[in-house]
């Protein structure tokens, strides 16, 4: 009996819907995309409606060729990749490549990685949404269009090598900009006065509290010492009383469960993963992980997503956890819904939460790693959190009339505090801040104070203070701004930044984005002579014109056709006008062996290279290393294995003494000793590794 082939995207997805599915279902993986543009053309016909030529990769020929076979011998083939537009568009391409006139194919799509979630979806097929593909084609075509066109003028005017990207350039040119409000910025100094306030009953109790402006309502601004003294004068003068007291109960909601964005947000703010970290991380909880007796099950929902939107089952589910843990009262009287915050975002999406909120973090602590976990409580607290009652405080405020002797004028200073009377969930959960998101500052528990109440001045604490420019992006503020924007999509955040920091076109400065003197001097020639393609205005546009073929109200080639006019213009300007810009060379602490000269960094058609300073009367070259922290294991050989890329662009590790020793592996070392013999550990898939003398295999550590 013939059984239904189902292909996936990751072997791990695979072995998850295995188990589901049954044994009438043979499951293989494309391991993401099997059809790309080429890599040495443009392989868009621009003159023929932008018609697109794909190619199967070499590296994927041998897989293509399987999945064709295992389609031939099937009933029916099940295209069950991703929920979204490249999900789409790799179902299709898997269509294109592997179809058979005489084989029913059918679409299945499902948010989540559950028993009940898949035979729902396979019991309601579809065909491919052709739409979505068109969509996904666009992005393609329209970014190799930049890509290709936009980069080999970077090489000629800048440094070879270089490349653009249509999203990742406006990425670019929000952090440049940053950097430069920063570098502009002057600062301004200003004081602030606080004053220590004795109470006459209580007996013993203080108040610090805070000048704020004068009687009439007026704002202080207090700018130098000589102004500061001046009140400071004036208030150990004055008369104190109380002016008022006012104590409101406020409740405070919990945040909604997590989209991708502030998933990615919350996991730097927390963790300090990168994007790129989370979203990893995320695609393992999802596809599915081993626990226990239950097997390999998905552990969350579909982590790329922009919708808050809850099934309804899983809200009861979590309102029934919550009455059960916590008690009745932290559970409110009616279900939250939260509304979509971002444009455009897909409904027919769900949040990211847990597949089911019984699997508390505790019960996985054995089956996950400590990223797994932490990303997986994470999620777990925030889904739960987002169900439970508000947060109720009390909110006291008090002002206090300094009166001054002569003129009976007077200062107003503050003072006040927050009393939580009911946790509600933050009892579970407490969302994160950004550096310029901090909140007012609460003094601690204030006495019981009354209009008219008599105070009796301390001290005063006067403090010199200046303003601070606006901090530099963090990953977590960066995609916060490219979402507000309406730059990218889900799907693309972590992209966006693993990709501007990969040219080194930005640096990580303890966790904050600064712009390198290279990402600087692209941006600029960038912005100035594309303004029109490299500014947030037209890449939202672009990102909303994208969604609009997705929802079949424009067509692709039309919304290529006027993206391309443009930009066409564009590149015809700016290979006349784009000016050669020469970049120091990078400095590096080796001598040349030759004569002595610091070697120094330069870029060719491989990419980095070492190269004497003083070329051309030397010209001692050498290969860019990237150290293991491994010594070479060749007897008598005192050289260390570097990282090596060869003139195929692919990475491989060697001794760097060569040519004296040639040593050389195309698996990563790793920098510990194999446990069976001492031989040499290197990297053997994911998380594994494998000795390179002996038969051990084993779980790489953290």
């Amino acid at each position: 009996m013939k059984k239904n082939l189902v292909i996936v995207e990751s072997p791990a997805k695979a072995k998850t819907l295995g188990r589901i599915l049954g044994k009438e279902y043979n499951l293989k993986a494309s391991m993401g995309h099997i059809r790309d543009l080429p890599k040495g053309a443009i392989g868009v016909d621009i003159a023929n409606s932008f018609a697109p030529k794909y190619v199967v990769p070499r590296i994927k020929s041998k897989l293509v060729k399987e999945l064709k076979e295992a389609a031939k011998t099937a009933a029916a083939v099940y295209l069950a990749t991703d929920p979204d537009r490249e999900g789409e568009a790799i179902a299709w391409h898997l269509y294109e490549v592997t179809r058979s006139d005489r084989k029913p194919y059918h679409r299945v799509v499902f948010h989540e990685i559950t028993e009940e979630a898949i035979k729902h979806a396979f019991k309601q097929p579809r065909s491919i949404d052709l739409e979505l593909v068109n969509a996904q084609q666009a992005r393609r075509i329209m970014d190799r269009l930049v890509g290709y066109k936009i980069s080999p003028l970077l090489w000629k005017k800048v440094r070879r090598g270089l490349s653009a990207g249509r999203v990742q350039s406006v990425a670019l040119r929000i952090i440049v900009e940053r950097e430069r409000e920063i570098d502009k910025f002057t600062p301004q100094e200003y004081w602030t006065i606080e004053a220590e306030l004795a109470t006459e009953t209580p007996a013993d109790a203080t108040v610090r509290a805070s000048l704020v402006g004068l009687g009439d309502g007026t704002k202080l601004e207090i700018q130098n010492r000589k102004e500061a003294d001046g009140i400071c004068d004036e208030l150990r003068e004055a008369r104190y009383r109380v002016g008022g007291v006012r104590t409101k109960k406020v409740s405070r909601r919990p945040a909604p469960p997590f989209i991708t964005s502030t998933l990615q947000q919350e996991a730097w703010r927390r963790f300090r993963f990168s994007a790129k970290q989370t979203m990893s991380l995320a695609q393992q909880l999802y596809e599915g992980l081993t626990v226990g007796d239950e097997g390999s099950v998905g552990l969350i929902t579909y982590m790329r997503t922009d919708s808050t939107r809850v099934a309804r089952s899983a809200i009861v589910e979590t309102r029934e956890f919550i009455n059960s843990r916590y008690g009745p009262e932290f559970v409110p009287a009616h279900a939250r819904s939260f509304t979509k915050a971002v444009k455009g975002a897909q409904e027919a999406h769900e949040a990211i939460r847990p597949t089911r909120i019984g699997r508390e973090p505790s019960l996985l602590q054995p089956y996950l790693n400590k990223m797994q976990l932490k990303l997986y409580q994470l999620i777990w607290q925030r889904m739960v959190a987002s169900q439970m009652s508000d947060a109720i405080f009390d909110n006291t405020s008090i002002e206090i009339e300094a009166i001054r002797p002569y003129d009976s004028g007077k200062y107003i200073l503050k003072a006040s505090s927050s009393v939580i009377k009911f946790p509600g969930f933050m009892s579970l959960y407490i969302a994160g801040k950004d550096e310029d998101e901090e909140e007012e500052k609460k003094s601690p528990l204030l006495p019981h104070l009354e209009r008219g109440n008599k105070l009796e001045l301390i001290e005063l604490f006067p403090e010199q203070r200046f303003t601070q420019p606006p901090p530099r992006f963090t990953e977590a503020s960066l995609i916060k701004v490219l979402e507000q924007n309406g730059i990218g999509r889900p799907s693309t955040y972590a992209t966006i930044l693993s990709t501007i920091i990969d040219r080194e076109y930005v640096n990580k400065d303890k966790g904050s984005l600064q712009p390198t003197e290279l990402g600087i001097i692209v941006n600029d020639q960038l912005t100035r002579h594309f303004a029109n393609i490299i500014n947030v205005e037209f890449t939202a546009r672009m990102e909303e014109e994208l969604d609009e073929i997705g929802s079949r109200k424009r067509g692709w080639v039309e919304v290529l056709d006027d993206f391309y006019a443009p930009f066409d213009e564009s590149l015809k300007s700016a290979a006349e006008l784009m000016e050669k810009v020469k970049i120091a060379d990078e400095q590096t602490e080796e001598s040349c062996p030759r004569c002595g000269k610091p070697l120094v960094v330069k870029y060719g058609r491989y990419g980095k290279f070492l190269s004497c300073s003083g070329y051309p009367e030397c010209k001692y070259t050498r290969s860019y290393e990237i150290k293991t922290g491994v010594n070479c294991p060749e007897t008598g050989c005192s050289g260390s294995i570097v990282e090596k890329i060869n003139k195929k662009k692919r990475t491989f590790y060697g001794c760097n003494r060569w040519p004296e020793c040639n040593f050389a592996i195309n698996t990563r070392p790793i920098p510990r000793p194999c446990p069976k013999c001492g031989g040499l550990l290197t990297l053997y898939r994911r998380k594994q590794t494998k000795c390179t003398k002996c038969d051990y295999k084993g779980k790489l550590e953290e």
